[in-house]
């Protein structure tokens, strides 16, 4: 899928990760359990590289992911207008760890995680609903916490 296809389906894929957190699906046996918090950081860093304004003060996967949400939400046009004029920017770089990358590749990444970790959640939610066992870490989690 091309960059436009994972920024047209960005705000869905966000919903359905959302919505099975919110459900109760287990990720912390997976590695969406490490990794969803620090690409929503690494996604919010990218869009305020841009002229964003995303706080996050929250550590774990779901309330992060939430409180990314719900900033997104109160900012949505403004948020989608930025990172079309980022896609758009074939120039523009910004300071990492590593050194100084694309920020348009920054964000393509991050676009592309949120629609893997999506992806990833529906298989999991259909293999609870059934009724697979709880995979461990090499496998698919899927465990519901009570």
């Amino acid at each position: 899928m091309e960059a436009a296809g994972y920024y047209q389906q960005f705000e869905r894929n966000l919903d359905i990760i959302l919505s099975g957190l919110e459900a109760g699906l287990d990720i912390r046996p997976t590695a969406l359990g490490t990794s969803l918090p620090l690409e929503v950081y690494v996604l919010s860093e990218v869009l305020n590289q841009g002229g964003g304004q995303f706080r996050l003060t929250t550590e774990s996967a779901l309330e992060r992911l939430r409180e990314f949400y719900t900033q997104f939400r109160q900012n949505e046009a403004d948020t989608e207008a930025l990172m079309q004029r980022i896609l758009a920017d074939k120039k523009a770089v910004m300071r990492t760890p590593e050194g100084r990358l694309l920020t348009k590749e920054m964000l393509i990444r991050r676009l592309e995680y949120f629609n893997e970790a999506a992806r990833q959640v529906n298989v999991m939610r259909n293999q609870h609903a059934l009724g697979s066992p709880p995979q461990s870490r090499s496998g698919v989690g899927l465990e519901l916490q009570k």
